[in-house]
């Protein structure tokens, strides 16, 4: 399967609603390919989540993007701004999205075309951008999921973040102790399988 095929396949099997199916690398695919067109799929869904709060999420409600009152994020792209740097949560987020966007538009990343080889640390940059869409994922469920709740968006959210959730289980894609913020909820989503 090619990238058009494999966002068929995501789509068909997301819609029989078992999400732990839905995430497994289809029989004779390349794993790569797998990861490519999820995490476009991930970055994708993230973006339009986050997109309906952001006249709720502004530097004045969200000064600095944090996830509950243990956990604080802070900004580097290694590039351009090396040393981490605390931001608003907008801020945050604007930096994250543009830093994901430039990875995705990267063909020596993301080779577009068919059968072109990935680069040997392909799964490494995945993990950095899954790591960092989960922090989106703390903030939401931390600062606005009271908003989500009355925008009764709430459904949409649980359902994206554990999609996003036994993907990244069935990956080893984030480290244990980075999902520490959404835990409980993590393991309310993994338990029950």
């Amino acid at each position: 399967m090619q990238g058009a095929q494999l966002k068929k396949h995501i789509d068909a099997t997301l819609g029989s609603g078992n999400l732990r199916e839905a995430v497994r690398l289809p029989p004779g695919e390349d794993l790569n390919e797998w990861l490519a067109v999820n995490t476009v799929d991930f970055f994708n869904q993230v973006n339009l989540l986050y997109g309906t709060l952001t006249e709720f999420c502004t530097p004045e409600n969200c000064p600095t993007m944090t996830a509950g009152p243990k956990y604080e994020y802070r900004w580097a792209d290694g590039v351009q701004i090396k040393k981490p740097i605390e931001v608003s949560a907008p801020k945050y987020v604007e930096y994250l999205m543009d830093w994901i966007e430039t990875q995705l538009d990267d063909e020596s990343i993301f080779p577009q075309k068919l059968g072109a080889p990935f680069p040997p640390n392909f799964k490494d940059v995945v993990k950095t951008i899954f790591k960092r869409l989960f922090r989106v994922y703390a903030h939401i469920y931390h600062s606005h999921f009271q908003k989500i709740v009355s925008l009764k968006e709430e459904a949409h959210l649980n359902t994206c973040f554990k999609h996003f959730i036994l993907f990244t289980c069935e990956f080893g894609l984030i480290d244990k102790k980075e999902l520490a913020p959404l835990q409980e909820l993590i393991e309310s989503i993994i338990v029950p399988y």
